[in-house]
């Protein structure tokens, strides 16, 4: 009597683990699909391409060197050392991604800062070009390039990883399920700076949770043959990429010093005509 009380226990508890694994992983699932191709030009923050335009453009700049990863962290893994940074060593692509995404391109006029030198280059051979070409001695200029009015720099100043782990497993007569998840975190730094003065006009912080979870499955059974030991064991992981979490985290920021701006009337609302 008292085993089939003990067995009766122990499936209602083996039982009543799957569903808080099945419920544990479709809260997983909702976060992202694993199984589908990511598609980075799907991934625009709506309200970011939504933003109402100024009534003037500004011209903003981003230098390589002014926004970059600062946290020097390396990839997490329990079993070797890995030299592989954390984040990204080019998050000022992002940035510039992210402006040029803004209002659908209609907010920030942004100036290529990246291969300044390689387009200086390029004007040095057009006016070479022309002079050679026209004889009349009336050469007409290349025009001048675009100066920003104010500068776009900061840094991802943050990757705090195991912010939050945790797990559950169950098994009952040999079979057994199990369950692992851990989150971490990027947070980043972004400031607008006037180039006129060099005073800092506006300065926010963003953050974006990065999420893992593995499961694993095991069955075994001992066979009528001596000792012997029958042992199945299945798992997978699921990593949400970083970069994804670090080009979110960078849209993020760019929406609110889009807002902070409208409420200091750094730039103002285009009029609907």
């Amino acid at each position: 009597m008292e085993t089939q009380r003990l067995l009766l226990c122990l499936s209602v508890l083996f039982l009543s683990s799957c569903s808080v694994f099945d419920q544990f992983e479709d809260t997983y699932n909702q976060r992202f699909s694993a199984n589908d191709v990511v598609n980075i030009n799907e991934l625009h923050s709506i309200a970011l391409i939504n933003v109402q335009p100024p009534k003037v453009q500004p011209i903003v700049a981003v230098y390589p060197s002014s926004f970059t990863d600062q946290t020097g962290q390396r990839k997490s893994n329990s079993s070797f050392a890995l030299f592989s940074t954390a984040v990204t060593q080019q998050p000022s692509a992002l940035l510039i991604r992210a402006l040029k995404h803004a209002s659908n391109g209609k907010f920030f006029r942004v100036v290529e800062r990246v291969g300044l030198d390689n387009l200086t280059k390029e004007r040095q051979l057009i006016r070479s070009a022309r002079e050679q070409i026209i004889e009349d001695g009336a050469s007409k200029g290349v025009p001048p390039l675009l100066f920003a009015g104010v500068l776009l720099e900061g840094a991802v100043i943050a990757y705090d990883t195991n912010l939050t782990t945790g797990g559950m497993g169950a098994r009952y007569l040999g079979i057994g399920k199990s369950a692992q998840y851990r989150k971490d975190n990027i947070t980043i730094s972004l400031r607008m700076v006037s180039v006129a003065t060099g005073e800092i006009l506006i300065e926010v912080l963003s953050q974006k949770t990065v999420f893992s979870y593995g499961q694993s499955e095991d069955i075994f059974r001992f066979r009528e043959m001596g000792t012997e030991l029958v042992e199945v064991e299945l798992g997978n992981s699921r990593n949400e990429s970083t970069t994804i979490a670090l080009m979110k985290a960078v849209e993020g920021a760019v929406l609110e010093l889009i807002n902070i701006g409208y409420e200091r009337r750094f730039w103002s609302y285009e009029k609907n005509t």
